[in-house]
This record gives C-alpha cells, sequence and structure tokens, in this order.
C-alpha cells in the first residue's frame, strides 16, 4: 500500500463552521458549509445529505430499497481507518429523488 494522502480542511473564522470528521480517527470528511440537509434517517440514527465529502474510499455500487424508494448507492468508508461513515447516492429511479445522485450521507452517529 502507498502512501495516504489526507486533505485537511479549513473552516472560515468568520462564521459559525464546523468540521466533520471520522467518529473514530477524527479525518476530516466535511465542513457544515457543504451540508444540503439534516433531514435524514441512516442506520445508526441522524444522518446529513452533504454535496462534498473528502478523505473517503467508496465501496462497490449496490441497489437497495430505502425509505423514499429504490437507490443505487455506495458505502463510503474514512480513508485513514477504513471505517464506514455513510454512502453516496450514485442514482435515483424516482424523479422526485434526482437531486441526491452525487451526494453523501454521513451518519451522525458515525462522525
Amino acid at each position: 500500500m502507498g502512501i495516504i494522502f489526507k486533505r485537511y480542511l479549513d473552516a472560515p473564522t468568520h462564521i459559525a463552521s464546523k468540521i466533520f470528521g471520522c467518529h473514530e480517527c477524527l479525518t476530516h470528511l466535511s465542513t457544515s458549509e457543504d451540508i444540503l440537509s439534516k433531514a435524514f434517517q441512516g442506520q445508526h440514527g441522524k444522518a446529513y445529505l452533504f454535496n462534498t465529502v473528502v478523505n473517503i474510499i467508496e465501496g462497490v455500487a449496490e441497489d437497495r430499497h430505502m425509505t423514499t424508494g429504490l437507490h443505487t448507492v455506495r458505502d463510503i468508508y474514512c480513508v485513514s481507518c477504513q471505517s464506514v461513515v455513510g454512502w453516496k447516492y450514485e442514482r435515483a429511479y424516482e424523479d422526485s429523488q434526482k437531486y441526491k445522485e452525487g451526494k453523501y450521507i454521513l451518519e451522525r452517529q458515525l462522525l
């Protein structure tokens, strides 16, 4: 295995921004500025929809039946410790859910 490149995020000092990191190793994943919605539910409880997430590895795409219908998703793992931190929406089969495509879910309990 080669050298792991990790990106460190800076929170702007002029606003109340928060950096979200992996629960296990504290590797930076995203900031509160990238949150699109806090009204999501994950396997472990509350989850947030993010526009951008860094320092992750994407798993294999698979179809999953969720509360909002069928989606193609990939589990996402922390690049540093390989803990599951959420998933990425690859495809939404219902038109009303297309806004999720290419977006990320981070589960609050895993941050």
